[in-house]
């Protein structure tokens, strides 16, 4: 069996035919997730990019999932965020002494972490959550264990209430709770906040600019970003922590696929932004170079510099 693949290969190679194409698998989310929508419709762009890449799409756990996958061989690449790549590829927190081997391809969303108050509880900055009664982010979630690292960080200690959303929503809404924490894009509020506004007028604490250098600084996996005014009505500009949302590949992954790959992404104008709406109208290379806390695929650091990027050091390969 093996010397008849070879001799149909080297026969392939003696007559100029096309090459048998790349197959890859590309680890996404729970297909109930929009997310997973946007790899499908990312999969369908590599497949017809004329690359000779087929990607097939798999159903996964999301980041930690794809992350001990890809460890395995059993995933070429997938989706991750960068405040846990960033743990992975450092081998600190949940990583501790296992330092994987991946690179960044490209970041498509972000995750804006909001501070969502009740107008109404007095509270006008951070500095005035010290014994305020708020939830830190839904039970076990990233936002959960991320806020309560920021507050440490900036010495702010609220009374903190753990449950689930419908829970909390419902608390602040009888304000039993001043507030939570919650994840929105840079250009909207998630749903349920949304809810909470139609129930009660809200407020978005945001954090100042050298609370910000302060985060940058000593939380490495985390980066901050000004959300424009109008992200709800009434809701000035604010600034605020964050991660992106992006896909990851073993360094194992050919500079060449890994190029083609991000070519195929970048010559996209629609389907991408049809798929998810935080996508649509965003310069994937720029949001990129924005939000990537780790070192990005020498083949896509080859694309941007063809295409007029300029890659900082710190997000070259050996960095």
């Amino acid at each position: 069996m093996k010397h008849t693949l070879l001799a149909a290969l080297a026969a392939t190679a003696l007559s100029g035919a096309p090459a048998l194409a790349e197959d890859i698998l590309f680890g996404s989310t729970s297909a109930s997730s929009s997310h997973y929508g946007y790899i499908v419709a990312v999969g369908k762009l590599i497949n017809e990019s004329g690359a000779d890449i087929n990607a097939t799409v798999v159903e996964t756990g999301a980041t930690m999932d794809n992350i001990r996958r890809m460890e395995r061989g059993q995933m070429d690449l997938g989706i991750v965020t960068t405040n846990v790549v960033q743990h992975a590829v450092s081998g600190t927190k949940e990583f501790e002494g296992n330092v994987q081997d991946l690179q960044l391809l490209w970041v498509y969303s972000t995750s804006v972490q909001n501070i969502v108050m009740r107008a109404d509880s007095g509270v006008t900055s951070l500095a005035e959550l010290d014994g305020v009664r708020l939830n830190p982010g839904i039970k076990g979630s990233a936002t959960e264990s991320t806020t309560e690292e920021v507050f440490n960080l900036l010495g702010i200690t609220p009374d903190y209430v753990r449950g689930s959303t419908t829970d909390i929503v419902n608390g602040v809404k009888d304000n039993r709770l001043a507030g939570y924490v919650k994840s929105g894009t840079e250009t909207s509020l998630d749903s349920s906040t949304m809810d909470l506004a139609t129930a009660t007028e809200i407020r978005i604490l945001g954090i100042s600019d050298e609370q910000a250098a302060l985060i940058r600084d000593k939380m490495p996996d985390l980066s901050t970003m000004t959300v424009a005014a109008g992200v709800a009505e009434g809701v000035p500009a604010y600034t605020s922590w964050t991660f992106g949302v992006g896909i990851a590949a073993p360094s194992t992954m050919s500079e060449e696929t890994a190029y083609q790959i991000f070519s195929a992404v970048m010559s996209d104008t629609t389907s991408q932004g049809m798929a998810l709406a935080s996508v649509k109208g965003a310069d994937l290379a720029q949001r990129t170079l924005d939000f990537a806390t780790v070192p990005l695929h020498p083949g896509v650091v080859r694309w941007m510099e063809e295409n007029g990027y300029e890659v900082p050091d710190r997000l070259k390969p050996g960095a």
